[in-house]
């Protein structure tokens, strides 16, 4: 087709694109495909989403923000700007939402100006590049641009204000990724499988242990879980999971097997093995019914002083049929692990040596002195909108919701 419309030989078609994107021949046939498949796969699902997508950039438009920042940027974030200019500053966002009973998340992948207009010089975040912003919390995902302040070079983060430190520039950092690459494609191929679930147009990014099920006779719960950055610290150790059950009656039960949930009992553990229990009426304020073919829905959250804990426990129904039968529904124990994190060189005493591990930082010492969401009711409905402002250096509000419900 290019060919006809050129009225061009294939060899001066292939010439003319090499000439134009031939520095990214490692990258680019990836990052294609990925945005082809992510495009394909929202397209039907979610519409708005596609549709806030910019045009690719130039390259002299990717020069002229290098000049601008006074930083290389790497070629893979380049090459994928080639393809797709990032997205309008919209809801929903494209990197995913999150949202509880009184918190709510939306990325944006920002386009290459608004990233370059809150690329940080500040100590702290030296020489980052902003890659994602929420409208609502003033989230953002960075990329370090250069290897300071104790990040590898093209590193991707969250910032994690240290709330122990007088120093403002303690920023802890809980890491999403060590390059745009996989970063960004390691993402799409979450969404485009259906590891993260589409619910009203949004992408959630729930992750689902497909080995975290549990059947009891006729009623099978379910779990997924994710981490929320912008509600946990290190310093303070807090941190912050939501987790959302599916409770399913199979279709092929009989009429009479319906019944009414009355009251949850958790077991919590922490990483020290601490246990904590509760017990109470319903979930979220609701008592659901469920019958044959129904499916219920609804999101919690919960809070560890350490990096992993896990929940388990059961639901306790009545039968409507039979209003004097009660019995217990098994919860599947399910693990909740904070992602790898960095704490802030600001707030490290000289001499220590650092490792790094997923979920714990571990400090080798030196002689030194030193909500409910059912099937018909979705909360994450939002007016799309756009917002003018251009500084994202915003503080994440700090949240709570419900626990254990």
């Amino acid at each position: 087709d290019e060919k006809s419309q050129r009225n061009q030989s294939w060899k001066a078609i292939f010439i003319s694109t090499y000439s134009d994107l031939g520095r990214y021949i490692r990258y680019y046939a990836t990052l294609k495909k990925a945005w082809d498949d992510l495009e394909k796969y929202l397209g039907q699902r979610c519409p708005r989403m596609i549709g806030s997508l910019k045009e690719s950039v130039r390259e002299e438009d990717l020069d002229a923000v290098e000049a601008q920042i006074g930083c290389k940027l790497p070629d893979d974030y380049r090459c994928s700007f080639r393809i797709h200019n990032g997205q309008k500053l919209v809801v929903p966002g494209l990197m995913g939402s999150m949202a509880l009973s009184n918190h709510y998340r939306s990325e944006d992948l920002l386009d290459i100006d608004t990233a370059a207009g809150g690329f940080q010089q500040r100590l702290g975040l030296k020489q980052c590049l902003p890659l994602t912003f929420c409208i609502h919390t003033g989230l953002s995902q960075y990329m370090a641009l250069e290897s300071v302040e104790g990040r590898n070079k093209y590193e991707i983060f969250y910032q994690c204000p240290d709330q122990m430190a007088r120093n403002p520039s303690a920023i802890d950092m809980f890491i999403t990724g060590t390059s745009y690459l996989e970063w960004f494609t390691s993402y799409v191929n979450k969404v485009v499988t259906g590891g993260y679930p589409i619910i009203r147009d949004q992408i959630f990014r729930y992750v689902h242990d497909k080995e975290c099920v549990a059947t009891t006779g006729d009623i099978t719960v379910s779990v997924s879980t994710s981490f929320l950055p912008e509600l946990s610290s290190v310093h303070p150790p807090h941190y912050f999971f939501t987790y959302r059950i599916r409770i399913e009656m199979s279709k092929d039960a009989l009429p009479e097997k319906a019944c009414q949930l009355d009251s949850r009992y958790w077991r919590i553990t922490n990483a020290k093995g601490d246990v904590e229990e509760v017990q109470g009426p319903g979930v979220v304020g609701e008592f659901p019914i469920i019958s044959p073919g129904r499916v219920y829905e609804y999101t919690s959250c919960t809070t560890f002083s350490t990096t992993s804990g896990y929940m388990e426990g059961y639901y306790t129904f009545h039968c409507l049929y039979y209003k004097d039968k009660f019995f217990n529904v098994t919860i599947p124990r399910f693990h909740m692990v904070c992602p790898t994190f960095k704490v802030s060189t600001a707030r490290m005493v000289s001499g220590d040596a650092i490792l790094i591990k997923y979920g714990c930082v571990l400090y080798q010492e030196t002689n030194h002195n030193e909500y409910a969401v059912d099937e018909d009711e979705d909360s994450t409905d939002t007016d799309e909108y756009e917002d003018r402002r251009r500084v994202l250096d915003i503080p994440a509000p700090s949240g709570r919701c419900p626990r254990h419900t």
